[in-house]
């Protein structure tokens, strides 16, 4: 087998290789925007929960809240300070 034959027939395989990757993923997403489709259209759409009312918090939770708070960054900056 000579170098031109051999270098034709190498050329030939990688088009035939080339040419079923492209076809195999132009399938693919094919198939994937169709089965997308489908999905949407049969599927029923979820219901979105109300979300739960907030209670605004109490005064007095405040205070406590401040001093835990306080107290938090007052043990942070007493660790740090070495």
């Amino acid at each position: 087998m000579d170098d031109q034959q051999l270098l034709n027939e190498g050329l030939g395989l990688m088009g035939f290789g080339m040419g079923f990757v492209f076809v195999f993923l132009t399938l693919l997403v094919i198939a994937t925007t169709l089965m997308s489709r489908a999905v949407t259209r049969w599927a029923p759409a979820p219901v979105a929960d109300e979300a739960p009312s907030r209670r605004p918090p109490a005064a007095d939770d405040d205070g406590e809240l401040m001093a835990v708070i306080a107290a938090a960054v007052h043990r942070h900056r007493r660790r740090h300070r070495r």
